[in-house]
């Protein structure tokens, strides 16, 4: 294809991200580098019309076509470009995103590396990118170094001090490197003994051209010896202010550990006065103030407010409950009168003896009255002589008797002793 101002902007509209699509127009244009400024003017109004992304594509272009002309020692392209490659890495620069303004400070990086513009171009390009940071503000200024495809990360304020500082020496330190190879390079050609001697005027020329790259050399080392030992001054200015910081939280690490111990301390003290039923609040004031039902208290309370002094009342009191008759109660005894409620037993008319019947034997009785004892007891009668709501037998014999011998006469029998060891019952009868 014959070279062409459509030529160029149909290569340059074409153009894509991969490596291929790029490798391929860049050796289109090194193929006609007798145009290369009128290429190197398309490129740069191209490069103002596209977008962000499309520009990070142009500047990849130029840097495959810059290297590979350094490379094969061409230096059209070189020529062409360092007029424009200030203003067109700014125009490529300003408003990107980050990802991209970092991909764009990579490919500068590697210019630097390998001195592919002279020095002073550079730093124009490099100085042109700080002045865009600094209008576009603190904590999004990217850094040399980073990888063409991170995205990378705001500062922390802290370490901001230090930014500046970093950057400063990673710029000078690969300054340094390379003029320093660059110096030792043309030392070791100038007093290689291979190397025929030059006439004197050639060899006064190289030797002077070897001066100053040393001279260059030595500039650029110092330069990063100073650059350096500003950001270890830096480093340890920070340091010592955590230092001091350091110093602080330790003391206030005591401190709290001293007041937890304390309270610690207390704590147990009140948990083992509560365990011993005991408090903290004036003890011997509170044994000594009387009870909240105690009627001295409502006395108190009542000459307090002005009011008259009433008799307290009588506390609730719990009746005794008296033990049952059986407890107290003599075994043998015979039950008691038969008395009502109503006094039917002061109206009841007495009912003479039954002369059918005959009369029971003595000794029948005083065997009943013997030998019938717990019987007695475990049938005695609790409905006052009514047995199924009718009066009962001995009823009507107590009823008719009404003298007290009869009703003890069975206790005096010799047969009341029946069954009782012999001992007790000799005791008994001297009684």
């Amino acid at each position: 294809m014959a070279y062409t101002d459509d030529a160029v902007q149909a290569k340059l509209s074409a153009l894509n991200e991969t490596q291929e699509g790029i490798v391929t127009v860049a050796q289109w244009i090194m193929f006609h580098r007798r145009h290369a400024d009128r290429t190197a003017q398309l490129w740069m109004q191209r490069l103002k019309e596209s977008t962000p992304n499309k520009r990070l594509s142009l500047i990849y272009l130029v840097n495959e076509v810059v290297q590979q002309s350094k490379a094969r020692k061409k230096t059209e392209f070189v020529a062409a470009f360092s007029p424009i490659i200030t203003e067109s890495t700014s125009v490529a620069y300003k408003g990107a995103p980050y990802d991209i303004q970092q991909k764009l400070r990579r490919v500068i990086e590697v210019w630097r590396q390998r001195v592919i513009f002279d020095p002073p171009i550079q730093d124009q390009i490099e100085k042109s990118l700080d002045e865009l940071d600094k209008t576009r503000g603190p904590g999004k200024k990217a850094t040399l170094g980073g990888s063409l495809f991170s995205s990378g990360s705001s500062v922390p304020q802290e370490l901001q001090p230090l930014v500046p500082l970093q950057t400063t020496l990673s710029k000078v330190d690969s300054a340094s490197k390379n003029t320093v190879t660059h110096a030792y390079d043309e030392y070791d050609k100038l007093i290689d003994p291979a190397n025929p001697v030059p006439t004197p005027p050639v060899h006064a020329a190289r030797l002077s051209q070897v001066l100053k790259n040393l001279a260059s050399a030595e500039g650029a080392v110092a330069e990063s010896i100073k650059a350096r030992w500003e950001l270890i001054a830096g480093l340890e200015k920070m340091l010592e202010g955590h230092k001091t910081t350091l110093a602080k939280d330790e003391a206030v690490h005591q401190e709290l550990g001293a007041r937890r111990a304390g309270i610690e301390t207390k704590k147990r003290e009140v948990e083992d006065a509560i365990m011993r039923g005991l408090t903290d609040q004036q003890p011997h004031e509170q044994a000594s103030a009387p009870a909240a039902n105690d009627p001295r208290r409502r006395t108190a309370s009542a000459a307090t407010d002005g009011g008259s002094l009433e008799e307290p009342q009588r506390p609730d009191v719990e009746g005794l409950t008296p033990p049952p008759i059986e407890s107290i109660t003599p075994v043998g005894t015979p039950p008691p009168a038969f008395t009502t409620t109503t006094g039917a037993d002061q109206f009841a008319p007495e009912l003479p003896p039954s002369h059918d019947e005959p009369p029971p034997a003595p000794l029948a009785l005083d065997a009943l009255a013997a030998a019938s004892i717990l019987p007695h007891q475990a049938k005695r009668d609790h409905t006052n002589g009514y047995e199924d709501g009718y009066p009962s037998a001995t009823k009507k014999r107590r009823v008719g008797s009404g003298t007290a011998e009869q009703d003890f006469a069975d206790f005096g029998t010799g047969d009341a002793y029946d069954g009782i060891d012999a001992d007790v019952a000799d005791m008994l009868r001297r009684d």
